[in-house]
């Protein structure tokens, strides 16, 4: 998966809207300098559930924020250069974590003050474990999940996260880079709509379609259904390279013999009706020529 780190403008952003909620959530919490490695541990993993719960694309732990008044009030906490024990904390944190789970951790100014912010995925098929136990969080406190066994259910049986479809092919993209990746007018072709007239408005459509998510701070998460149907280029999503779509022509009526192959970079969609009729031009012939013998479409 592709992940576009976050500048200076986009991470004031996020922190705005962070900071803007009207009290802490099961996916957001906020901490000032209470840096104690197992707690910052359970929280990721409380986090992470509740974001699943929730259907939220992150959880997040904001440092240099006061929980209850939600005030920027700065911290100590230089998060690489911390260590638990002879070991680097990001390192052990990870290590703690089952299944391991991909959090980005930001560092900037703000106000005049240094804010740290742990971006955490939302647990996938399974809660999200540390040191052996899976928490969540009730109210203001993180609690283990096993007492919540409803909640527990909710999050083994959470269809939306565990479909290939509604996963992330690319995420942290900014709006204009959305409309360079997809190839957007195939889309509104495709589905007889009118092209519109604005950016956003593009991107509410795709949105609608499920070929894009919004994040907070004006992000954008292209999901596996936006990237492999409408990608202008698919080597551009690390997860989806090997998806790419090959036509094989063979000689004959068997596959014993193959005389051509010729791969397509785009999205099916987008792409489709490109590859066919590049492979019958590259035989000598139009559309109706690729269709003599045998033509398999495969991708890997």
């Amino acid at each position: 998966m592709n992940v576009m780190t976050m500048n200076s403008g986009e991470l004031e952003k996020l922190a705005v809207e962070l900071t803007e909620l009207p009290n802490e959530t099961e996916w957001v919490e906020f901490k000032v300098d209470n840096i104690n490695p197992l707690q910052i541990g359970r929280a990721i993993s409380a986090l992470s559930n509740g974001a699943a719960l929730h259907e939220k694309e992150w959880a997040y732990i904001v440092f240099g924020v006061e929980d209850a008044t939600h005030k920027i009030a700065g911290t100590i906490f230089r998060p690489r250069l911390a260590k638990k024990g002879n070991e680097e904390l990001e390192s052990w944190l990870v290590r703690k974590l089952d299944p391991s789970i991909h959090f980005q951790v930001f560092e900037f100014p703000y106000q005049g003050n240094h804010l740290v912010i742990f971006e955490i995925p939302p647990a996938i098929d399974r809660p999200i474990r540390f040191d052996n136990e899976a928490y969540i969080r009730i109210g203001s406190y993180t609690e283990p999940l096993k007492d919540y066994p409803e909640k527990e259910k909710r999050i083994w049986n959470n269809p939306r996260h565990r479909t290939f479809e509604h996963e992330a092919a690319c995420s942290k993209v900014i709006p204009n880079k959305v409309l360079t990746l997809l190839d957007f007018p195939s889309y509104f072709e495709l589905t007889k709509q009118p092209l519109p007239n604005s950016r956003d408005a593009i991107l509410e459509k795709l949105e609608q379609d499920g070929l894009i998510v919004t994040e907070r701070g004006g992000l954008y998460i292209i999901t596996n259904l936006g990237a492999i149907l409408f990608a202008k280029d698919l080597r551009e999503f690390d997860s989806l390279r090997r998806n790419a779509v090959r036509v094989i022509e063979y000689a004959g009526e068997d596959r014993t013999q193959p005389v051509r192959e010729q791969e397509g970079h785009k999205g099916y969609a987008s792409g489709f009706s490109g590859l066919i009729e590049s492979t019958a031009t590259a035989r000598g012939g139009g559309m109706a020529a690729s269709l003599e013998g045998i033509v398999e479409v495969v991708n890997d």
